[in-house]
């Protein structure tokens, strides 16, 4: 019994040491654009150059001034730290730079608390990441880490929920350190929406 109890502690300590350790690398270098762009690039802190780009599932550039809830964007990554897993969603634009995007729409992924996160098809959130640890939980991991690229299935969540109205708050489709960095703005990257009447 002693050694499960040892096992189990090891375990643990092995989780939260790096969340409780981990150090800022600085921000994502991104000016949130205004209008509607479908892509972004930025050089953060850490001397990566970060590109984000959203489009349809025909592979066409995504009308981000005229999305529809239920519709599905392709949202794709380069440059990302891959040491650090993101989640991808649609959350409120910080009033001021350098504070992190929230809330956000669309909740944790499904299936997520229980290590049976959906792997196919759209999703509201994705949760991307390498780490061990947290790998069974995730959406999905970096599709190639040496270049920090990902690619997430977008399903639009409904405008309003979670005490976020996106008709009345700028929301943006956005990238943004999970909570093993929860405090790291160097991931952040925004493209504004607005919802479809």
């Amino acid at each position: 019994m002693l050694a499960v109890a040892v096992v189990v502690l090891v375990a643990v300590v092995a989780i939260l040491v790096p969340i409780l350790t981990h150090q800022s690398a600085g921000g994502s270098g991104q000016a949130v654009p205004q209008g509607f762009a479908s892509e972004s690039t930025a050089t953060g802190a850490d001397g990566r150059t970060r590109t984000v780009e959203v489009r349809t599932p025909d592979g066409k550039p995504a009308d981000l001034a005229r999305v529809a809830p239920g519709s599905e964007l392709v949202v794709t990554g380069t440059g990302f730290d891959a040491s650090i897993g993101i989640y991808v969603g649609v959350c409120a634009i910080p009033a001021e730079p350098g504070r992190k995007p929230s809330p956000c729409l669309g909740g944790i992924p499904k299936g997520a608390e229980r290590g049976k996160a959906a792997k196919e098809g759209a999703q509201p959130s994705v949760w991307i990441t390498d780490d061990w640890a947290w790998k069974a939980f995730a959406s999905h991991g970096y599709a190639d880490a040496a270049k920090g690229a990902f690619t997430a299935r977008v399903l639009v969540p409904e405008a309003s929920s979670d005490g976020l109205d996106c008709r009345k708050v700028a929301c943006a489709i956005t990238t943004r350190a999970d909570h093993t960095a929860a405090q790291d703005r160097v991931q952040d990257m925004q493209l504004p929406i607005a919802f479809a009447q």
